[in-house]
């Protein structure tokens, strides 16, 4: 590969920016060497500031189901511009997204919309303290909720440790009102309401743990989730931000006939642009300002370029059925690179769920929680990641970070990629053998 530009580039950026970048995975510390500069994308393609051109599973980290600037959705977008692009009022173009949402997700009655996936959980946890009067949040390990303060920490000892804060700047006082529990283990968590009777104000989870490999849960589990927060007195929160309106309109929720009180969204609802919501019920989001006491604000809330391209992507992912016809895309693709990686017995296989996949290394089932992804994991996706780059395909470069299949990759395209999948996996068999 020619990085020459991409060198240049990442060199500029670490004096002006912390570690050369504006997101840390982006600086390519899980799997090494120099981050990769991109100029331009269409479709499922990307191009680099070096003029070498990939087929793109990362899609932005999962907002682009339709691809890097579907036509449709580009033509909502130009138009808009046209008109305007923020107003910092009141204006028609949030309110025809957010009808359209409360209209086709059944458990979402009322919203708000919010500039990010992160800020949309924090509102959703201020709101849950508010409206229960307790302070305490449940998480999971392996399920991650953007950088907010109370959700950005890691496990304390015992089943029903407090947590500690994963990052500097967050003060234990914080990090104190945190319980971090395994996933899936139901005793851990009867025994956190046991512990914390009536000062629990929510659980909050990722139906589909999608931000540390993919990590699919029972329905069985979210049912039980559904059960304790309902007889204990505290919200069930889902953070749907990836897995909502991709692996179902509805999410995880339609998907698992689980009914949350309060669900996060973000990614596909913005078709690209930077746009999260948080909603429920009725009677939780009335305690927002300037309806209720919990308060929340945004200047860019409800931005009308945000809005439009993710009505105009919404309107089509349902018009044409693209989240079930997408699924049949991924599961032919996975179905052929499954059957190279067992023709080079290689250490590694593909978890996945509709439209979303995630390699990891193993020889035995899916993961489901943290203590089950193999020590070998990094150094495997990282012989893995650098032979895609030689093909021409761009992975997250993270062994923990999951790709993404779009609309833009076509029945010609999947044919392409499983091609070069397959000289991926012959060059992973030599190094295995050398």
């Amino acid at each position: 590969m020619n990085l020459t530009q991409s060198e240049e580039c990442f060199q500029r950026a670490q004096l002006v920016s912390p570690g050369g970048v504006h997101s840390p995975v982006r600086a390519f510390k899980s799997v090494g060497g120099t981050p990769i500069f991109f100029k331009e994308a269409l479709g499922a393609r990307l191009v680099s500031v070096d003029g070498q051109e990939y087929i793109d599973f990362c899609q932005s980290f999962g907002p682009l189901m339709l691809g890097h600037r579907d036509p449709e959705v580009a033509a909502a977008v130009e138009k808009m511009i046209g008109k305007a692009w923020t107003f910092g009022a009141c204006e028609p173009y949030s309110l025809a997204l957010a009808e359209w949402i409360v209209e086709n997700i059944a458990h979402v009655e009322s919203l708000r919309f919010v500039s990010s996936g992160t800020e949309a959980v924090m509102s959703a946890v201020r709101l849950a303290r508010g409206a229960t009067g307790r302070n305490r949040i449940i998480k999971f390990e392996g399920c991650y909720h953007g950088h907010v303060d109370s959700l950005l920490v890691k496990a304390g000892s015992g089943l029903a440790g407090v947590a500690s804060s994963d990052s500097a700047g967050v003060s234990q006082s914080v990090a104190s009102e945190t319980i971090v529990l395994p996933i899936g283990d139901e005793e851990a968590l009867e025994k956190a309401f046991e512990r914390y009777k009536n000062e629990i104000a929510a659980v909050i989870i990722e139906p589909l743990p999608a931000n540390f490999g993919l990590l699919k849960q029972d329905n069985r589990y979210l049912k039980f989730l559904r059960e304790i927060t309902t007889r204990e007195g505290a919200l069930l929160i889902f953070d749907e931000v990836i897995s909502g309106f991709r692996v179902a309109l509805g999410g995880m929720a339609e998907i698992s006939e689980v009914k949350p009180d309060l669900v996060t969204y973000g990614k596909v609802i913005g078709g690209g642009f930077p746009v999260g919501c948080y909603g429920g019920r009725k009677d939780l989001m009335e305690q927002v300002a300037p309806s209720g006491p919990v308060y929340q604000a945004g200047t860019l809330s409800g931005n009308p370029v945000g809005m439009v391209a993710g009505f105009a992507t919404l309107q089509k992912i349902k018009r044409e059925s693209i989240i079930e016809r997408l699924r049949v895309r991924a599961d032919s693709l996975v179905e052929v690179l499954e059957s190279h990686i067992a023709h080079y017995e290689l250490p590694l296989k593909i978890a996945q769920f509709g439209s979303l996949m995630w390699f990891h290394a193993s020889d035995k089932k899916e993961p489901q929680n943290l203590s089950e992804i193999s020590p070998s994991q990094a150094d495997i996706f990282r012989s893995l990641f650098y032979k895609c780059l030689d093909q021409g395909i761009y992975l997250a470069p993270s062994g923990y970070e999951v790709s993404f299949l779009s609309w833009a990759h076509d029945e010609k395209l999947i044919i392409d990629c499983s091609l070069r999948f397959k000289k991926v996996f012959a060059a992973m068999k030599d190094d295995l053998s050398s």
